[in-house]
């Protein structure tokens, strides 16, 4: 059978970017692979082999795209990453804040409609048929609405829906996508399954998806790659391979860890706010469009919030007003801990309390630090470190770490871990100075089975504590910890 991608006994030329052992992988025609990994196996690493970002020792990989005509690897091969979702990473000029600061939009600015008008041209013929195809995927997706909205303000599963588009315009014979469903909600997980197999049946298209999340694997799917501690394993079928898979513990923190957090000792200036969070009639809007319109909400000291809503509807816009990161708050009535919003506090008064994990600080966070003063920053409400810490606070970040169970990366640099790691070290960033009003917006992203057990774990230990509260979005049901009291649900404004 045809081997569009087979790699033999390979090894990167630069030792950072090899394997523990040599690869061996081959994808024949027809086949639908999915590379599955704890964090920090090597599956993104395994992905840049085979679209030759890292070229090999002896022999290059053999690729195969016929019927394609095109004979480059670029020209076949389309791979999204992990990063594309939120923005990709040559938006070098991303900040924290950037998102709900419309000051920062100038005329000149493309809107998402423009970037893939100008991706769809670039990319081939101008036909009808094409046309047609392009009206598809903006149907498919709903990609109607985010046209003439710029890319700073799509949410994380607008940006993937823009990225997806980007990539099919293209019409690569070989899809290679990071993580494809997060930040999808529910309905559009069930379009993209529904479009990979309806693509798949249609031309000779190839997907290899690299999920952390196994219970992702779609349908399609027929055969499994599993990379563990760096070394590649053997291709199964879909069948094999969920005949071996062992279940998740339902429970994944130690004891010992859980009694370790149960008796941390307090601060002692903590707000002890009845009202942590009370907003009344708060509407936000960008120009025509209106993102939450007369919203009422109060959140007690205590209670634990699941935030849900399908893509585009409001939750990320709605916490950027909690942690004081949007503008627009100050002219909203608006009280946290007691205190209405502008009576003399300041960002920092504020953030001070809270800990804090979302997509966009994923997306703003490209310190090339040493993961503990990533994790230190946190004490300082900074990204990046400007002030040194004290040892005791560095124990304290130690001491996080551990609990996250990535002690033994506190000198890798940020940017040399994986996606899945970074996001285990800015949680440790959003709980190192035990704050009263946790905000974690989506932050099972990227993680692998036994991960998400253990934040889970980790969220539930730290919220039965007293004086402590949550607010926490996910598109996964089962992702919430069962500490949850309290349910809002926002829909998008037609």
């Amino acid at each position: 059978m045809q081997a569009t991608i087979k790699i033999s006994d390979g090894v990167a030329r630069m030792p950072r970017w090899r394997m523990a052992q040599p690869v061996n992988f081959e994808s024949l025609d027809g086949e639908h692979i999915a590379i599955v990994g704890r964090n920090g196996s090597g599956k993104s690493m395994l992905a840049d082999i085979l679209i030759g970002r890292h070229p090999l020792l002896l022999r290059d990989p053999e690729y195969d795209f016929s019927p394609s005509r095109r004979p480059l690897a670029a020209d076949n091969i389309k791979y999204i990453t992990f990063r594309d979702c939120y923005g990709g990473d040559n938006d070098t000029t991303y900040y924290l804040q950037q998102r709900w600061n419309q000051h920062d939009i100038d005329e000149s600015t493309p809107t998402a409609g423009e970037l893939l008008e100008e991706a769809f041209v670039l990319s081939g013929d101008d036909t009808p048929e094409r046309r047609e195809m392009q009206q598809h995927l903006y149907r498919l997706f709903g990609l109607q609405p985010l046209l003439d909205k710029y890319i700073i303000y799509l949410s994380s599963g607008e940006l993937r829906k823009f990225q997806l588009a980007k990539a099919l315009f293209t019409q690569p014979r070989i899809l290679v996508m990071d993580n494809p469903f997060i930040g999808l909600d529910a309905p559009t997980r069930a379009q993209l399954t529904e479009l990979l197999s309806t693509l798949s049946g249609e031309s000779a298209l190839q997907m290899i998806l690299i999920l952390s999340k196994t219970d992702d694997i779609p349908p399609i799917i027929t055969h499994v790659v599993e990379v563990d501690d760096m070394v590649v394993g053997p291709k199964t079928t879909l069948a094999d391979y969920l005949a071996s898979k062992s279940h998740r513990p339902a429970h994944v923190l130690s004891a010992e860890k859980e009694e370790a957090i149960a008796k941390l000792p307090y601060n002692n200036d903590e707000y002890h706010a009845r009202e942590v969070v009370k907003l009344r009639k708060v509407s936000i809007r960008y120009g025509e469009r209106t993102i939450l319109r007369d919203l009422d909400w109060q959140v007690l000291n205590g209670e634990r919030w699941a935030l849900s809503g399908n893509n585009g509807s409001g939750k990320s816009t709605l916490l950027s007003l909690v942690c004081a990161d949007n503008p627009q708050g100050y002219a909203c009535d608006i009280t946290l801990f007691d205190h209405p919003r502008g009576t003399g506090e300041t960002i920092w008064d504020i953030k001070r309390h809270i800990g804090y994990v979302s997509p966009e600080m994923h997306r703003a966070y490209k310190k090339d630090l040493p993961a503990i003063r990533i994790v230190a920053s946190g004490l300082k409400d900074s990204v990046g470190l400007y002030v040194r810490p004290t040892e005791e606070e560095y124990a304290t970040c130690r001491w996080w770490m551990d609990i996250f169970g990535i002690g033994h990366l506190h000198d890798r640099t940020f940017l040399s871990l994986s996606s899945g790691e970074q996001r285990l070290v800015l949680l440790a960033r959003a709980f190192v100075k035990d704050p009263e009003l946790l905000i974690l917006d989506e932050p099972l992203h990227g993680l692998d089975d036994t991960n998400r057990q253990l934040v889970k774990d980790i969220i539930e230990a730290f919220c039965l504590r007293r004086n402590k509260t949550l607010i926490m979005v996910t598109h996964y049901e089962e992702e919430l910890p069962p500490c949850i009291t309290h349910h809002l649900h926002l829909k998008r404004e037609s």
